[in-house]
């Protein structure tokens, strides 16, 4: 087959490139800066299956090429703009800047799909951070599955830390399906949780940033997965491989469709934070806020990926255990 990815050059599509490449697909890697994707062909061997497209996604008919003759498009790329910088005005800025961008992007590749006229399915990357753990009334969800979306008026009500992700991702993902279905396009939605593991990028992804945040401390960023864990009740991990072969593994898989978490399983954060600093132990102690819970978590549930037949080969111990070496390998984190 012949696959588009989208945001190539990011922590999920570089590996997804790689991953299909492994598998003997063709890849057409669809990156604004070409460039930048230089040193990512060592890693992505390519045997003489691999094509850059210069695309962007602020400008309509720039995937066309990357798109044609492709048989599916999986749209990886997204901004990665947690908040709003505090001397912007939020709403404007939020709409003008995050979320207009982020759905005229997605169209712009959907577009480009129907005049290929060979794209089959559309796999779009969403994200956990579009889901709750609560009910209407507060109250914790036993089991959160595909139709716990959390509600727009919620997240501008509340603007908790990574709001303005976690709303282009929202409309993004909304536009798609709706266009999607009025045009006949085969679309599913993988829901990442927090994903860890190796990279195949030259700065630390932001993902790795926000896990590893508990023992480094940042001030940026630790907020965020605090969020999280106030939203969810517990964080979902995944390893870079698993969510890339779930990629895969729905684009592929004939009964696909809609929405499915991608988990391999989730703790509460007092348990991520032990098994972090047993792995990578350090002086940072701060508690986090709403760090513990006073019932037990709600199940984040893959349990439709897996009845469809998907297995994740990693365990939270690995997912750590693999996202602290390679950071420490890169200097990210000081040896031990």
């Amino acid at each position: 087959m012949t696959y588009c990815v989208t945001g190539a050059t990011g922590y999920i599509g570089s590996w997804l490139v790689k991953s299909l490449l492994l598998r003997g697909h063709t890849v057409h890697a669809a990156v604004r800066n070409p460039e930048k994707a230089s040193h990512l062909f060592k890693v992505w061997q390519d045997g003489g299956r691999l094509s850059l497209f210069k695309s962007d996604l602020h400008e309509d008919g720039s995937f066309d090429d990357a798109v044609r003759g492709c048989d599916g498009v999986f749209h990886v790329a997204a901004s990665m703009e947690f908040d709003v910088p505090a001397s912007r005005d939020s709403d404007s800025y939020v709409k003008t800047e995050v979320i207009d961008p982020a759905i005229r992007g997605t169209l712009n590749i959907l577009k480009a799909c129907l005049k290929s006229n060979t794209v089959k399915r559309f796999v779009f990357t969403s994200s956990v951070s579009t889901m709750t753990a609560k009910d209407s009334s507060g109250g914790w969800l036993p089991i959160v599955d595909e139709s716990c979306q959390t509600r727009v008026d919620h997240v501008l009500n509340t603007k908790s830390s990574g709001w303005v992700y976690v709303l282009s991702k929202l409309y993004a993902e909304e536009a798609a399906f709706q266009f999607a279905e009025e045009n006949g396009i085969h679309i599913i939605s993988v829901i990442t949780t927090t994903v860890g593991g190796p990279f195949l990028t030259p700065t630390v992804p932001a993902s790795i940033q926000v896990l590893l945040s508990p023992i480094t401390g940042d001030p940026k960023l630790l907020p965020i997965l605090a969020s999280v864990n106030s939203r969810m009740g517990s964080i979902a991990l995944v390893h870079i491989e698993d969510i890339c072969g779930a990629h895969i593994f729905l684009m592929e898989h004939e009964n696909a469709r809609g929405r499915y978490i991608c988990c391999t399983e989730s703790c509460v954060l007092s348990e991520l934070v032990g098994t972090l600093t047993a792995e990578y132990p350090c002086s940072y102690s701060q508690r986090i806020e709403g760090m513990e819970r006073d019932s037990a978590p709600s199940k984040i549930s893959s349990q439709r990926i897996r009845d469809m037949g998907f297995k994740f080969d990693y365990s939270i111990q690995d997912i750590v255990h693999h996202t602290v070496v390679s950071c420490v390998d890169c200097g990210f984190l000081a040896s031990r």
